[in-house]
């Protein structure tokens, strides 16, 4: 029998004539985190696989790597997903009548959505938020796409397109925004300008873009593809730092408020296997590659961790989101108060002089906060920038000393916790 394995992409041949859990098994691969498909068939971890069998198995973990078939639990059909911590299983018809029930209960029990709100869905070419764009417009909202190009070379050219192709096919409206030709710099080059983490700067690119985006578009709400998954490891993150101020802000829902669109993750209900069997039921074409410059980050261990818990306590991720929503969030409540003024340079919310996407730009860029973007003289001397000459710390002689320096911009940049997306990346 032939195994395929995705991300990364091999083949290895195994005996067959034996169960879907037996297989994976061998292979050290908990059922929980992937998809097994057998042309164009998904399989349960009871359904037997044979000897000329080709197989491919599918992670789900954003950035991860017969005769007795269970039955749904809805209409006794033959199952093609079991979902352990609802100690159910579905059919493809069921599990997308339970997905897109889940994401009307989300929306319904935190007022996420209006009829007459204009949504933006920040997509990305990944599983969850062209889930949620599907299933936002089949329910009748007016929803468009959001693609932000973060310049990672393929990986990117290959999401870009598929977010378009998925875009052309239901007539959808796309908005597309390229960080290089709109901002002057990719997440590469912002890798190797000084900060510490490639990650940050995305996230941080990522939110602003977002925001921006919808504001000047004249959207109401701004809608993204984090799952049950993405939520519990971001909470566990925080929690373990104690970072109070994030998680205060770690809700379904983010309100609407001066300079700010409202934010809203109506795929929090649900898994990652869901979202995943979901999109392959309804035919989206997704990118199942993880993105190249992923390594070493932080909150795929902490979805390591939580997969690890739930591999033998199923239920336990949602048990530890829905009980800090339910009876924690409020605790939290007062920690999230911050007094927030127009950025000096773009206008969007802050808490200071300048915006984090502002710093980060000016770092990346080589600018200086104090002058106009871009701003040079005839000789293409950056305008008002003492020539030559640094302190002893590094600093442009004649800098103002309320304007941060690359230090500071790298630490203030290391220090901020950004919630994982399989957008760029980890894809969602």
């Amino acid at each position: 029998m032939k195994v395929r394995l995705r991300n990364p992409d091999r083949e290895v041949e195994l005996a067959g004539g034996r169960k879907v859990h037996d297989v994976l098994g061998e292979l050290g691969i908990n059922p929980d985190t992937v998809l097994v498909i057998r042309e164009r068939e998904l399989l349960t971890r009871e359904d037997r696989v044979g000897e000329a069998d080709v197989i491919e198995i599918r992670p789900v973990i954003s950035g991860g790597s017969g005769g007795n078939r269970m039955r749904c639990r809805r209409c006794k059909d033959p199952a093609v997903v079991e979902i352990r911590r609802h100690n159910a299983a579905f059919c493809a018809d069921c599990l997308v009548r339970h997905v897109r029930e889940q994401v009307k209960r989300a929306i319904e029990g935190h007022d996420m959505l209006d009829p007459s709100d204009r949504i933006l869905v920040a997509v990305s070419g990944g599983k969850d938020s062209l889930a949620l764009w599907d299933i936002l417009l089949e329910l009748g909202y007016r929803a468009d796409g959001l693609y932000l190009g973060l310049g990672i070379g393929e990986y990117s050219e290959r999401s870009h397109r598929i977010a378009r192709a998925f875009a052309d096919g239901r007539d959808a409206h796309l908005v597309e925004v390229d960080l290089a030709r709109d901002y002057g710099f990719d997440v590469p080059t912002a890798g190797r300008k000084g900060s510490r983490s490639t990650c940050a700067v995305c996230g941080l690119s990522k939110r602003y873009v977002f925001n921006r985006a919808a504001r000047e578009g004249g959207y109401d709400v701004i809608a993204t593809g984090h799952n049950l998954d993405d939520e519990a490891a971001t909470l566990l993150g925080n929690t373990l730092r104690w970072q109070t101020d994030y998680i205060a802000r770690q809700s379904p829902v983010l309100p609407a408020e001066e300079g700010f669109a409202r934010k809203v993750k109506p795929l929090y209900r649900l898994s990652e296997l869901e979202t995943a069997a979901f999109a392959f039921l309804r035919g989206i074409d997704y990118v199942v590659e993880e993105c190249p410059l992923v390594a070493g980050n932080t909150q795929l261990r902490y979805k390591d961790a939580m997969n690890h818990l739930e591999s033998t306590s199923p239920g336990t991720k949602a048990q530890f989101l829905f009980g800090y929503l339910d009876r924690a969030a409020p605790l939290f409540a007062s920690q999230d108060e911050a007094e927030l003024v127009g950025c000096e340079r773009c206008g969007q919310p802050t808490t200071g002089r300048f915006c984090a996407f502002c710093r980060a730009q000016a770092q990346i860029l080589g600018e200086r906060l104090g002058e106009p973007q871009g701003g040079r003289d005839e000789r293409g001397e950056r305008l008002g920038e003492p020539q030559g000459g640094r302190d002893e710390r590094g600093e442009r002689l004649g800098a103002a000393r309320d304007e941060p320096s690359d230090r500071e911009t790298v630490e203030s940049l290391s220090d901020e916790v950004m919630p994982v997306e399989m957008y760029g990346t980890v894809r969602r």
